[in-house]
């Protein structure tokens, strides 16, 4: 009797190490790739860094266009101040026309807009349709009040990096702008901060946010002292 426990103890083990031993292996021949469900919780600041990837490849063959291309001057100066909405350079038919699926029709893709002769910038985030609740007309011909207001320069091109030849940090926040090829590549993207490897698309593997410390102001006190 003992001998026959001892036999039916053996014979356990060595199933249990058939059935764990066969499990490892199949499992150690999966993928390790494990897709993102639709249903799953993404970090914001990662949600679309890769909206526009399947651009990628097509963004790495396409030459500048000395002609026609953006610099980082004028990308600037369609600015009120760094990090600021755009305002928009060109006429506007009908305020009613602005938002919805309008301003998409140039502004999802990019593409060459024979009208005003330059490459229409594709915004990161075509989600948000109400344009007009962040971008202003430029309308220079109208008198404004004179104020002391003083625009900040823009972050240089090619100091913000840790060492020499490590990848440089971003020196911009990345809310409404996580989708990083909108800027940084194609035809309408600044030359110089155009990537030269836009089929790298997972670009927050290698750059860092340049995080400053933000501390707490408490309330805001005008001038007056009228606590708000």
């Amino acid at each position: 009797m003992k001998r026959l426990t001892i036999i039916l103890l053996f014979s356990l083990l060595m199933l249990a190490f058939i059935i764990i031993w066969g499990y490892s292996y199949r499992t150690s021949r999966e993928e390790a790739y494990i897709p993102i469900e639709k249903n799953e919780v993404v970090i914001p600041s990662e949600a679309g860094v890769f909206e526009r990837s399947e651009f990628a490849a097509e963004y790495a063959n396409i030459p500048v266009d000395e002609n026609h291309f953006r610099t980082l001057e004028t990308y600037y100066d369609n600015r009120a101040y760094h990090g600021a909405p755009p305002s928009i350079p060109h006429p506007v038919e009908s305020e009613i026309s602005m938002g919805g699926k309008v301003c998409l029709k140039c502004h999802q893709n990019g593409g060459f807009v024979e009208k005003y002769s330059a490459y229409a910038p594709v915004t990161p985030h075509p989600d948000m349709i109400n344009c007009r609740q962040c971008h202003v007309a430029e309308n220079a011909s109208n008198l404004f009040k004179e104020t002391n207001w003083e625009k900040k320069d823009a972050p240089a091109v090619g100091v913000n990096n840790a060492m020499e030849g490590s990848p440089p940090v971003i020196p911009h926040q990345l809310q409404l702008r996580e989708n990083c090829l909108s800027c940084h590549a194609g035809p309408s993207a600044p030359v110089e901060i155009r990537v030269t490897h836009p089929e790298r698309i997972n670009c927050r593997q290698c750059h860092v946010l340049n995080d400053k410390e933000i501390q707490d102001i408490g309330h805001f006190i005008r001038k007056n002292n009228e606590q708000q």
